[in-house]
């Protein structure tokens, strides 16, 4: 009797401290994103005072690709570090907008480099059921239970080249702006990502960048009061790594 309940007592202790820390068995993920790009510069578009968050300006005929790619580290069970890199292109018309009688077009290609910290205000209840139970059939409402959301900030750089119709590429040239440069951006967002497997999450995630700049397309003029400034929106896919005795990514 006396053994069966001191057997009892440890398994109080230690289960739900195992459960707790179960997060640590999978400290390292890798993720790979796929979306669009939205671009609000000063070519195209409306202007900002009426233009709340740049809604108006998002059209079909000047959405643009990009794909990252992300290796994130759990510091703790609610809070990630990210180091990422992502490719885009970015389109700016006036043929839409307040802007339509100049005329300018500009094409940007980006490559990002990012350092995020990922804050999850929502964290899935099931977690543990996934990593020790191997993420087995469940019903709707257990799979809206497993919802983890996020919201991210952190600094980065713009790496960017732009090619401009000829009425742009005129005006760069009165200006002697260049058609290449680079610049520091601030990434703000949220996302959502929700677990398939014990290996494997999906999700989305809505980003904006904050350039500190206002030559990314391209053009500046003296009326600007704001830097350039866009959006990606990402459909992600995560491969969570097993944390190896040493501390680093286990790949067996």
């Amino acid at each position: 009797m006396k053994r069966s309940f001191i057997t009892f007592l440890l398994i109080l202790i230690v289960v739900p401290f195992t459960f707790a820390q179960s997060w640590k068995l999978k400290r390292y993920e890798g993720t790979f994103g796929l979306g669009t790009t939205h671009f609000l510069s000063d070519i195209g578009g409306y202007p900002r005072g009426s233009n709340a968050a740049g809604l108006r300006d998002i059209r079909f005929r000047q959405t643009r690709f990009d794909f990252n790619v992300n290796l994130k580290y759990k510091i703790a069970r609610s809070l990630n570090a990210r180091l990422g890199l992502a490719y885009g292109l970015l389109n700016g018309n006036d043929a839409a907008g307040s802007n339509a009688s100049r005329g300018y077009v500009t094409n940007v290609t980006a490559l990002e480099p990012l350092f995020i910290m990922e804050y999850y205000f929502i964290k899935n209840k099931l977690e543990n059921s996934y990593l020790f139970a191997g993420g087995d059939k469940r019903s709707f409402s257990d799979f809206l239970k497993t919802l983890d959301v996020y919201a991210f900030t952190g600094v980065g750089g713009i790496f960017y080249t732009v090619s401009g119709n000829d009425l742009l590429e005129e005006q760069m040239d009165l200006e002697g702006t260049k058609d290449r440069g680079s610049a520091t951006i601030i990434p703000v967002g949220i996302g959502v990502s929700i677990p398939f497997s014990p290996d494997f999450n999906f999700g989305i995630e809505l980003g904006g960048r904050f350039a500190l700049s206002d030559y990314v397309d391209g053009y500046a003029p003296a009326s600007s009061s704001a830097n350039d400034f866009y959006y990606f929106f990402n459909f992600t896919l995560t491969y969570k790594f097993n944390t190896g005795t040493n501390g680093l990514p286990s790949f067996r």
